[in-house]
C-alpha cells in the first residue's frame, strides 16, 4: 500500500505542478473543471446516487466552471462572485453546524446534490481566480497552508495526542494535533510576512483562518463518508482513495482565501 501511495504521488505531483505552471489560462480552467468534475462524481456517490445519474452533477460542475470563468479577471470584476460568497458563508456558518448536529446528507434537499454543486463550483472558480490574481507561486503558497497544517497535525497528534477532536467523525484527530498545526502555520505566516513584506498580524490571522476552515472541510468529508459507509470517496487514486480525499481541505480553503488575499494585499 505504501509503495502504491508513493508511486501515485510521484505521478500526481508533477502533473498538478505542470498544469499550474505551464497551462495557459483556459487550459488551467479546463484542468480545474476536470478535477472538480471528478470530485462531483464522488460526491454523487456520497449522496447515494449511482449509475448514469452519478454523471449529472459532474457535468453541471465542470460546465459551470468552464462557463463562468472564461476570463482571467480579479474577483471584484467577475460576475460569479456571489457563488464564492455563498460558498464562504456555507463553510463559516453551515459546515460547523453540520458537524455539530451531523445531519444526514442524503436527507437534505435533492439528496445533497445542490450542496455539492455549490461547494465544488465555488472552489473551482476560486482556484481559477487565485491563479489569475497571484500566479502559480501564489496558489502554491495558499495550498501550503493546508499541507503544513495537515503534516504538523499528524506528527504532533502522534506524539502528544490525548484529547480527541471529533471522535464520532474522525477518531484519529486530536486537539494536540490542532495545536501543532496552529504553531506550524503561525511560523509559516511569519515567514510569508517577512518575505513579502505583509502586515505580520494580518498574515497570521489569514493563515490561521485558512487552517481552521481546512480542518472543517476535512471533518465534513469524513462525516459524509462515515454516513455513506465508505472508507474512501472512491478508488480513483491508488493508495490515496479518491479525489475528494485529497482535496477536501482545499475545497473549503480556496473560497475563503480569495477575500482574505484581497484583505491582506
Amino acid at each position: 500500500m505504501l509503495k502504491t501511495r508513493i508511486l501515485t504521488a510521484l505521478v500526481l505531483l508533477p502533473l498538478v505542478l505542470a498544469a499550474l505552471f505551464l497551462l495557459p489560462h483556459m487550459g488551467w480552467v479546463a484542468f480545474v473543471a476536470l478535477v472538480c468534475g471528478l470530485g462531483a462524481w464522488e460526491w454523487s456517490r456520497l449522496c447515494g446516487v449511482h449509475g448514469w445519474r452519478a454523471g449529472v452533477l459532474p457535468l453541471f460542475v465542470a460546465a459551470g466552471i468552464a462557463g463562468l470563468a472564461p476570463a482571467a479577471v480579479p474577483l471584484i470584476d467577475a460576475p460569479w462572485w456571489p457563488v464564492v460568497l455563498a460558498t464562504v458563508l456555507f463553510w463559516l456558518i453551515a459546515a460547523p453546524a453540520w458537524l455539530r448536529w451531523r445531519w444526514p446528507l442524503t436527507r437534505t434537499l435533492a439528496r445533497g446534490l445542490p450542496i455539492g454543486f455549490l461547494l465544488l463550483l465555488g472552489a473551482g472558480l476560486s482556484l481559477v481566480a487565485l491563479r489569475g490574481h497571484l500566479g502559480p507561486v501564489g496558489v502554491l503558497a495558499v495550498f501550503a497552508v493546508a499541507w503544513i497544517a495537515d503534516t504538523a497535525a499528524y506528527f504532533s497528534g502522534k506524539a502528544f495526542g490525548r484529547h480527541k477532536l471529533a471522535p464520532a467523525i474522525s477518531p484519529g484527530k486530536t486537539w494536540e494535533g490542532v495545536a501543532g498545526a496552529a504553531i506550524a502555520v503561525a511560523l509559516y505566516a511569519a515567514a510569508l510576512s517577512w518575505h513579502f513584506d505583509f502586515s505580520w498580524w494580518r498574515c497570521l490571522v489569514a493563515a490561521l483562518a485558512l487552517m481552521v476552515i481546512s480542518i472543517v472541510g476535512d471533518l465534513l468529508e469524513s462525516l459524509f463518508k462515515r454516513q455513506a459507509g465508505l472508507k474512501d470517496s472512491s478508488a480513483l487514486l491508488p493508495g490515496h482513495g479518491g479525489v475528494l480525499d485529497r482535496i477536501d481541505s482545499l475545497i473549503a480553503l480556496m473560497p475563503l482565501a480569495l477575500p482574505l488575499i484581497y484583505w491582506l494585499l
